[in-house]
């Protein structure tokens, strides 16, 4: 990692990078974090490098190992139940609203939303099939007109992305994904309320039974 900008608060700096190595996988579930070893690398003080893992902890993405600092939080069956659950909830809500609030872009939103997943399906590239997923669904957030909804699902998007990442790499079937995806926008497109609420839960409960289906697989 290249030594920070300074341009943002340096916790602000340090949180998020942290947080993108976190999703990427560069951090996978497990790895040690030691407050010195990242402050040389990114060539701060300890104490912003502190109150980042303070927030990351709060957000559930780090764990503390007592005096040995902290290391990345494990990805298992229970995460992702419960972070699959909130997400059906927050996508489903969005849907409705995005279907009835009847922004004017909508129609070009959601198209420009799936043109980038087909150009992620046809990169093969993990990241950007990960940033291509996110994109999707925080269109609808936007297009809801709820303006707490992308601050109040935030946390949990931060444990999606991780999720996401780590099954894309191993081989998490992708095409299912866009085809659900295209039948969501269809149904906002339309201003169909009740049929966008129900196929986004669908969406987030199949992501879910796939994910679990593949983790309790006999390695």
């Amino acid at each position: 990692m290249e030594p920070l900008s300074g341009r943002k608060s340096l916790t602000d700096e340090v949180h998020d990078r942290l947080v993108d190595a976190l999703c990427s996988g560069a951090l996978p579930p497990g790895t040690p974090l030691r407050q010195e070893a990242i402050a040389e690398e990114l060539n701060v003080s300890r104490q912003p490098v502190l109150q980042a893992l303070g927030l990351l902890r709060r957000d559930g993405l780090v764990e503390p190992m007592g005096r040995r600092g902290y290391r990345v939080a494990p990805v298992d069956s229970d995460l992702v139940r419960h972070v699959y659950d909130l997400r059906e909830a927050f996508d489903g809500l969005a849907g409705r609203l995005a279907a009835e609030t009847k922004a004017p872009d909508r129609e070009s939103a959601l198209r420009a939303a799936i043109i980038q997943g087909h150009h992620a399906l046809g990169s093969g590239d993990t990241a950007n099939l990960v940033a291509a997923d996110v994109a999707f669904h925080q269109t609808i957030y936007r297009l809801s007109g709820n303006p707490l909804l992308p601050e109040a699902s935030a946390a949990v998007w931060l444990q999606i992305r991780r999720v996401m990442h780590a099954y894309l790499q191993i081989g998490y079937p992708r095409d299912p994904i866009w085809t659900e995806h295209q039948a969501i926008a269809d149904a906002i497109c339309v201003g169909d309320g009740p049929l966008a609420e129900k196929l986004a839960r669908d969406h987030g409960r199949n992501a879910r039974d796939r994910l679990i289906s593949r983790m309790e697989q006999p390695s």
